[in-house]
């Protein structure tokens, strides 16, 4: 049963976190699949995706790598950063 993000992250314990997502169906993310069909082009677009989410939510990426059906990224929880934040920057963002 999923549990609510309060109870699966805690700051206290640790603020670095390793967090994965892969595809579905064996489909690529990068690469080239069986075909020879090249997905490679989306490896920079992911890595630019992942740094510029990184600014908007205070997350430090301590590191990060783009596989071909997955990714990794070690992602640090910047809780300085984000609690000097005012009321209109947390909208803003």
């Amino acid at each position: 049963m999923p549990k609510p993000r309060k109870e699966l992250i805690s700051l206290e314990a640790t603020p670095y976190y390793h967090c994965v997502s892969r595809c579905v169906r064996k489909a690529f993310l990068c690469g080239t699949d069986s075909s020879g069909r090249s997905f490679e082009h989306r490896r920079g677009w992911i890595e630019n995706l992942l740094l510029d989410q990184a600014k908007v939510f205070c997350i430090d990426i301590a590191a990060y790598a783009v596989m071909s059906n997955h990714f990794h990224a070690v992602l640090h929880i910047n809780k300085n950063t984000a609690d000097c934040l005012s009321d209109l920057e947390v909208v803003e963002r």
